[in-house]
């Protein structure tokens, strides 16, 4: 009796120090102020898994189709390049402030499977600056926006560029 007493004793101290902790604005949630490394891996760990977990019964379609690869790059070179950047392409002044810092997608998107990346631009990622844009773009889109980074995988920066071009004189504004 006297050991479940003090475990609960504990437990009350600690979420009092918690809830002080959170009060006293003692923690500097500065972006120019990177988290410590614990921080870091919690958040970074509980995302990763986050995405595995949710994106694990996507059905992706064929993203090979060179329309779709099209439309997609016209969606991520308006929306995404800022942030993540392209092959030859640097992260804009908004991408280099956030933290935590935006992957470059030209090298971090190789690792991810489709279904995942199709998970994130849809659902976005909380406390990371990374919007949802299921609220803007249909499944059909977010699905061209996939298909570009996909050949975005293995594009060169010279690819990229006359990609920018071609697309450029053929926008289409809808993307359906």
């Amino acid at each position: 009796m006297k050991t479940t007493k003090t475990v609960v004793i504990t437990i009350i101290i600690e979420i009092v120090i918690f809830v002080a902790f959170i009060f006293s604005g003692f923690y500097n949630v500065s972006a120019l102020h990177p988290d410590p490394g614990i921080v870091q891996w919690v958040f970074s760990t509980t995302s990763d898994r986050s995405v595995e977990h949710h994106a694990k019964n996507i059905k992706m379609p064929n993203l090979n189709d060179s329309t779709m690869v099209a439309h997609g790059f016209d969606h991520y070179n308006e929306m995404c390049v800022g942030c993540h950047g392209a092959p030859g392409v640097k992260r804009g002044e908004g991408g280099k402030g956030l933290f935590p810092k935006p992957p470059d997608l030209t090298e971090s998107a190789k690792e991810m499977p489709p279904k995942e990346l199709f998970w994130i631009v849809k659902n976005g990622i909380k406390s990371t600056g990374m919007p949802a844009f299921g609220k803007t773009h249909s499944n059909k889109k977010i699905d061209y926006i996939i298909a570009f980074m996909e050949k975005m995988k293995t594009m060169s920066p010279q690819q990229y560029a006359q990609m920018k071009k071609q697309v450029g004189e053929h926008h289409d504004e809808d993307g359906d």
